[in-house]
């Protein structure tokens, strides 16, 4: 392989026209040649969410209980707390600074 070949690399079909292979524009169905009909054409921004919503990995059941369950304690002890301390500011205010 020569030096000029290392340095400007064959460029592919692919790499001319983006990221996925084809150009923004092409993606687009000419008017009146859509395959699904008028459903099938999408902005590309909802086709990239679709696309990144299959990317996602959902946590199982066993995951989705134990982490509500982790929530719903915590809530409850910080609830406790800020109920106690609450009760104490109403005892202070009303044995202390209003006699």
């Amino acid at each position: 392989m020569s030096r000029e070949m290392r340095r400007h690399p064959a460029v592919t079909r692919a790499d001319k026209r983006g990221r996925r292979g084809i150009p923004h524009a092409a993606q687009r169905a000419a008017p009146g040649r859509a395959k699904g009909g008028i459903l099938s054409w999408r902005p590309r921004w909802i086709t990239d969410i679709i696309t990144e919503l299959r990317k996602v990995v959902w946590p199982t059941r066993q995951d989705t209980l134990h982490l509500t369950v982790v929530v719903l304690i915590v809530a409850t002890v910080i609830g406790v707390a800020l109920g106690g301390l609450d009760l104490g500011f109403a005892w202070l205010a009303e044995h202390i600074l209003l006699r």
